[in-house]
């Protein structure tokens, strides 16, 4: 229960660092994202039901055989939302490069895209 409680929370963290959270910096290098009135964080509506499956391997470098499960919900978020997003809007040439991918970031490439030659 306190592993899957750990990949959840991970799994949230995932979605906010690649939808929402943004540290912003003024030009003097001051931070325009102070609270969190101004970094988003996902809420729990924001996090759909994560379906959780166990593989267990011990290490090797432990005499119990333990292992840190933490953060491995978090690392696999950013890439599979972006190709998600790539996939979903493939008929309009949008290449996702950096995240987070928030509203605003993503109509100003879907705004590039309708303005494109190709199109």
């Amino acid at each position: 229960m306190v592993v899957e409680g750990q990949i959840q929370g991970a799994v949230a963290l995932g979605l906010g660092a690649t939808l929402l959270a943004e540290v912003v910096y003024d030009d003097a290098g001051q931070p325009l994202t102070g609270t969190y009135m101004d970094y988003l964080l996902p809420t729990a509506t924001d996090v759909p039901a994560t379906v959780i499956d166990h593989l267990e391997t011990l290490s090797p470098l432990d005499p119990l055989g333990f292992k840190g499960v933490g953060e491995s919900g978090a690392l696999p978020v950013a890439a599979a939302l972006a190709s998600a997003i790539e996939d979903a809007l493939a008929a309009r040439s949008v290449l996702i490069r950096e995240v987070p991918i928030t509203p605003a970031r993503l109509q100003a490439m879907l705004d590039a895209s309708d303005s494109s030659p190709l199109n």
